[in-house]
């Protein structure tokens, strides 16, 4: 539902909140159907706390703007990985690069394979919906 003639605009909103909350935005990028951010934490905020104001703020913003038919909400849930400072480039160009990406790639193939590198278990049934 993110159209790439706002999402730019849209990245940057939520640039700029995570800013707001004093916390550092890296990058923010993403396809149509989901958003990667990129931001160092500071302890004084969680990051369920970074996270919920950044969908409710930004989900806001698209209703505001009327960007899509109806109300646009973003789905529950979220992952966060964390990375060392020896990380940070590769992820930055990782988080860049979303559309060559995934021209091999798709979200769900995408999300699992970083969950199965990370060793989280999962039950796929409980992630969310994928628009493919």
């Amino acid at each position: 539902m993110i159209s790439p003639q706002w999402s730019g605009r849209l990245h940057s909103f939520m640039a700029g909140i995570i800013n707001a909350k004093k916390q550092k935005a890296i990058i923010v990028n993403g396809m149509a159907d989901h958003i990667h951010i990129f931001f160092g934490l500071r302890p004084v905020m969680s990051i369920a706390e970074v996270v919920r104001d950044v969908k409710s703020c930004s989900a806001n913003f698209i209703n505001r703007n009327n960007w899509v038919r109806g109300r646009f909400s973003w789905q529950e849930g979220y992952g966060t990985f964390s990375y060392t400072q020896s990380h940070v480039n590769d992820v930055y160009h990782y988080i860049l690069n979303q559309q060559e990406h995934h021209r091999k790639k798709t979200f769900k193939e995408e999300y699992t394979a970083l969950l199965e590198y990370f060793e989280v278990e999962f039950n796929e049934k409980y992630l969310f919906e994928y628009y493919e």
